[in-house]
């Protein structure tokens, strides 16, 4: 071996994470581990953020990786610190966060013995992953590290768990530069011209159009962002966007209908539910957006857009499928679009508007807000004060959330105009994950204002991350709509369970302003209308990280509601709508 090749294994990892562009670790130590952590002592390349569970370090580089579009890199040791990190894992997969997860392992020779803190790791994490590895030979070791990188950040993003026996971390191991490309995993990224023209004369065609786009915009980097913005102002259609898509078209544009899907607005189901032509980009088709399957915009012929050539007609049937990187799509759909003679049906377009406006009018999220002092805060109104205020300030805001009513309330009433500032757990939907996502982005944007918005039930499930932030002076907002009630079950049980709440009502919540005392953050509470905003200005200019303990109207109910199984056209209105508490029908179709 060369001089080189014998440094250690902990230490040629190392170097090829340096390598991969890597600044900041979030982990938990333990004996399987402690190699990494040896070599990490010696070097000041890599910063590494020292969590309170496994768990919450995923969701710290989720939400690193969500805000900067580089990947989040988790270390655990073996055992319980590999299976502590699942959830996140699998809540990475499914929103297609990259993410490079290394777990110690117990040294080979000992693999399979039921060795102390031993797991099987690779067997666990396969289907909570986008790809795994065990390394078992040291020479190995480099070259994993780099594919690792390679497939977590390609192709459609995801996860990925390198799993670490601690004799590969002892032993000495070469080093391996990192491949230009895989000899295998290669996944297509340019369109297929054809199917563009194909797209632009369907699209052009259209009476009713309607573009749907989701969270792969925003994985494609801000250009995605860009060019659809772009091609959805020349086009002057209809643009709505998924939980995970908030962002990447922004909020405040006319053409823009607000969030689709279950608790999306009247407008953007409806829109979706009676178009004739309908172009989705980096969207999946999900159960949540769509409703009943076999009700969901029944008329329209399909364009789709997607990395992933496996979620193409996975769930609905499309017309025109086009894999492809989301920006590089665009970029050829715009560039198509402009070539094209091919004028829109502009009497068509002009009368699908005056529908949609129709609808918007009704202003489905409209809600009530006593002002007299000492009046109850309704937490729509908490969600749209903490909006207009942060917005005045002038000052870059990033949002995480916990899951949950304050979750889609947020997600209503909070307005982005920007890509990567929007951080949820959408697919798995996993409570406790926005305070330590927060914690991550704040580290990867330390000058920002980063508030999660939360539920007291959720914050509880990893209030541990309070001592990180704690630890590293990070000036996190913690703004808890507390009602409670786990809100969303309350919500179902009442609606569709006759009202027996069983155990969704948190009878022994702690005090948050003496909690945040304790992990030296600085506590402040509103519990009326009069007391909101001064909380939030406070908030707002406090320098150290907050618990603001909101409690709002535990009987208020997250509107409009899609019941799960139901149509777009089957939407429930809330109390401030004479149509509360009914489908909605067809009738509004009217102008269509």
């Amino acid at each position: 071996m060369s001089a080189e090749a014998t440094q250690s294994g902990a230490e040629i990892l190392l170097r090829a994470l340096k390598d991969e562009g890597v600044e900041v670790i979030f982990g938990y130590p333990g004996g399987a581990v402690l190699p990494i952590y040896d070599a990490i002592f010696n070097q000041n390349a890599i910063r590494h953020i020292l969590v309170r569970q496994e768990g919450g370090a995923v969701h710290a580089a989720e939400g690193y990786a969500r805000s900067t579009g580089k990947v989040g890199v988790v270390l655990v040791t073996s055992g319980p610190g590999a299976t502590n990190a699942v959830t996140g894992l699998c809540d990475a997969l499914m929103d297609s966060i990259p993410v490079v997860c290394l777990t110690g392992q117990v040294p080979t020779h000992l693999i399979g013995n039921d060795a102390f803190q031993e797991a099987d790791t690779t067997g666990i994490t396969r289907p909570a992953t986008k790809h795994n590895y065990l390394v078992k030979r040291s020479e190995d070791l480099a070259r994993v590290v780099h594919e690792a990188f390679y497939v977590a950040r390609s192709g459609r993003p995801g996860p990925v768990v390198i799993d670490l026996p601690k004799d590969i971390l002892i032993n000495p191991a070469p080093y391996a530069e990192a491949a230009a490309t895989h000899k295998s995993y290669r996944p297509r990224t340019e369109p297929d011209m054809d199917q563009i023209a194909k797209a632009v004369a369907l699209l052009k065609s259209a009476k009713r159009p309607m573009i749907y786009a989701g969270g792969g915009v925003i994985n494609a980097g801000p250009e995605a962002s860009a060019l659809l913005t772009e091609f959805t102002r020349l086009t002057g259609f209809p643009i709505t966007n998924t939980l995970m898509g908030l962002g990447c078209y922004p909020a405040s544009d006319p053409q823009f209908l607000g969030m689709l899907g279950m608790h999306g607005t009247y407008e953007a189901n409806l829109a979706m539910h009676g178009c004739d032509v309908l172009l989705a980009v980096g969207a999946r088709f999900d159960d949540r957006i769509t409703g009943r399957l076999n009700a969901f915009s029944q008329g329209s012929r399909k364009i789709h857009i997607d990395i992933d050539s496996s979620s193409i007609n996975k769930n609905v049937p499309v017309e025109v499928p086009i894999v492809a990187d989301a920006a590089k799509g665009l970029k050829a759909l715009l560039s198509a679009w402009k070539a094209d003679d091919a004028k829109v049906d502009a009497p068509a377009i002009a009368t699908w508007w005056r529908q949609i406006d129709v609808w918007r009018a009704k202003d489905s999220l409209k809600f009530s807000q006593d002002m007299k002092p000492g009046s109850v805060i309704k937490p729509q109104y908490a969600v749209q004060r903490l909006y207009e205020i942060a917005r005045a300030r002038k000052q870059e805001v990033f949002i995480t959330t916990e899951v949950g009513q304050h979750q889609m309330w947020a997600a209503q009433h909070f307005k982005f105009e920007l890509p990567n500032r929007w951080m949820t757990s959408g697919g798995l939907g996993t409570m406790g994950y926005g305070l330590p996502a927060a914690m991550g982005v704040q580290i990867a944007h330390p000058d920002a204002l980063v508030v999660d918005i939360a539920g007291e039930a959720s914050t509880l499930m990893n209030i541990q991350e309070l001592g990180t932030i704690a630890q590293y002076k990070l000036p996190v907002k913690v703004f808890i709509l507390n009602n409670e009630y786990m809100g969303m079950v309350r919500q179902w049980q009442e609606l569709l369970h006759g009202g027996r709440y069983s155990e969704s009502y948190s009878a022994a919540l702690p005090d948050f302003v003496k909690l945040a005392d304790a992990f030296h953050a600085k506590g402040m509470r509103a519990t009326s209308v009069d007391q909101l905003d001064d909380v939030i200005i406070a908030m707002l200019d406090c320098p150290t990280a907050v618990i603001a303990d909101i409690a709002v109207d535990p009987t208020e109910n997250c509107f409009p509601m899609i019941p799960s199984g139901a149509a777009h056209n089957e939407m429930i209105l809330g109390p401030e709508h004479e149509s509360s508490g009914a489908a909605i029908s067809d009738a509004g179709m009217a102008l269509v």
